[in-house]
């Protein structure tokens, strides 16, 4: 069992990462000292296989719980339903005092977390990350928010959860795209911090959905620094957890949500930002081969579908909620495992990016 604890001053909490944890839940959410009344949030998918496992713990330990299911999906992400699981816990008499277990990936722990913090306005909640992109990036941190037609995670807040419980089992039941798009969270973490995490990634088998428990926790640990060095992004050290996601959210914004999985998304766009760090860093060509092959491997697309038009990508991007003050502050490295923010970057340079992932790779 790998612990990491997040230190935030009265924010802080623990992040407990292991094969079994489901199977200590009620204990470790009994020490958190919560109240013994707690609404429950998952989606369609993983509240069929987990739910009622979690439900009879927290039952066993003396909290009551009602349940709150949204479809599976990226479109779940919405003020409706936002409004529509407020209500629903205002109807199931949860009030200040009650708490929130996001039970699911990404999606359900943004909306969760962030039904979490206008609730009465501040309740608890513990996330309970389903699948790869949750466990290791998105449950941790405090950023919580759902999507609006001009963009990803325009509206939001900051909310700590109070605990995060890692349970890689559940990776098992991931259909295998879901599973493995995930991987382009974890391929980012080792291309900005920790360049030696790249011989363990090219060790793993894409088919095997039972990762190493330590590798999701190194995962674990680097958010976790990056998050107690720049908690509310007010200095670039947050912002370079953005790598390959100024162009990535564009892309995924100009389509459907969840045409594009998130992960697939974010590994077209940390090509362009290799791309763009060749041109305008020092990352060398050698470095650059090796992040593409990996993406590869995990089978996450690098090429750029022309349906998807240019103009629209730049108009999306433009947009997100990562520029400052209309400047464009883009994510390069320098080398493997060494990045910065650079205010460099130009809407012609972007242009070129994107049109550079059309063309097939060498």
């Amino acid at each position: 069992m790998n612990n990491i604890h997040i230190d935030l001053a009265d924010r802080s909490y623990d992040v407990w990462c292991g094969y079994g944890m489901l199977n200590s839940l009620g204990e470790k959410i009994s020490s958190l000292s919560l109240s013994d009344d707690c609404a429950l949030i998952t989606d369609s998918n993983v509240g069929a296989l987990y739910a009622e496992s979690v439900m009879t713990a927290l039952i066993a330990v003396g909290i009551s719980v009602s349940q709150h299911v949204v479809e599976a999906g990226e479109a779940s992400k919405s003020m409706v339903n936002v409004e529509k699981i407020c209500r629903e816990m205002t109807q199931a008499g949860h009030g200040r005092k009650s708490f929130v277990l996001a039970l699911g990936g990404g999606v359900v722990g943004d909306l969760a977390g962030f039904i979490a913090a206008i609730f009465y306005r501040g309740i608890p909640f513990v996330q309970i990350p389903t699948t790869i992109v949750s466990q290791v990036d998105s449950s941790v941190g405090g950023k919580t928010g759902v999507n609006i037609a001009e963009g990803k995670n325009l509206v939001g807040a900051f909310h700590q959860p109070k605990m995060v419980i890692v349970d890689p089992i559940t990776l098992s039941t991931l259909p295998g795209r879901e599973y493995r798009e995930g991987y382009a969270e974890v391929i980012k973490h080792a291309a900005i911090r920790d360049a030696a995490m790249f011989d363990d990634l090219e060790k793993l088998d894409p088919a095997d959905q039972q990762p190493p428990a330590d590798l999701l926790a190194r995962n674990l640990a680097i958010k976790a620094r990056v998050v107690e060095e720049d908690e509310q992004e007010l200095n670039d050290t947050r912002a370079l957890l953005n790598f390959g996601h100024t162009i990535g959210h564009g892309i995924e914004a100009s389509l459907p949500y969840g045409e594009l999985l998130h992960g697939e998304a974010i590994s077209l766009g940390m090509r362009a930002a290799v791309y763009l760090s060749q041109k305008r860093s020092t990352l060398s060509v050698a470095e650059g081969t090796r992040i593409l092959a990996l993406l590869a491997a995990f089978q996450l697309p690098l090429i750029l579908e022309d349906k998807i038009a240019t103009d629209i990508i730049i108009e999306k991007l433009l947009t997100d909620k990562k520029f400052s003050s209309g400047s464009i502050r883009f994510v390069l490295l320098k080398a493997l495992g060494s990045s910065f923010v650079s205010d460099e970057i130009t809407e012609e340079d972007l242009r070129e990016a994107i049109e550079h992932l059309r063309s097939a790779i060498k």
